[in-house]
């Protein structure tokens, strides 16, 4: 089986990776903490939720993934293609449903199923 998602990242000191293509350098991601990236992920939840910007809007313009290009669509993905704690996130969610945050080694996401 497999599930198309798309995901809203926002990393931190703590990320596998502390770079990405808004901080190439790392530079901001390095000085942010896991609580400041969950205050900054529950503050784009909030402004989805609201009605005020879509979710692909918003990830083009926040994530920290490259995705965000594509709206933070990463497609078509079945088990063992993610990490675990995303797969887990993403496979557990309705066609439609958005999720709350989601921690993995990458950073903190929200996730939305989009089939």
């Amino acid at each position: 089986m497999e599930v198309r998602a798309s995901h809203l990242l926002v990393k931190h000191q703590g990320s596998r990776r502390a770079a990405s293509w808004r901080d190439p350098d790392g530079v901001v991601i390095t000085k942010r903490t896991k609580a400041a990236a969950m205050d900054e992920l529950m503050a784009y939840k909030a402004e989805i939720d609201a009605g005020n910007v879509t979710f692909a809007d918003l990830a083009a313009k926040v994530s920290d993934c490259s995705s965000a290009k594509h709206g933070g669509d990463l497609g078509f993905f079945g088990p063992g293609k993610m990490q675990k704690a995303f797969e887990d996130g993403a496979f557990a969610l309705e066609v439609g449903a958005m999720s709350g945050v989601v921690d993995s080694d990458s950073g903190l996401h929200i996730i939305l199923r989009t089939a």
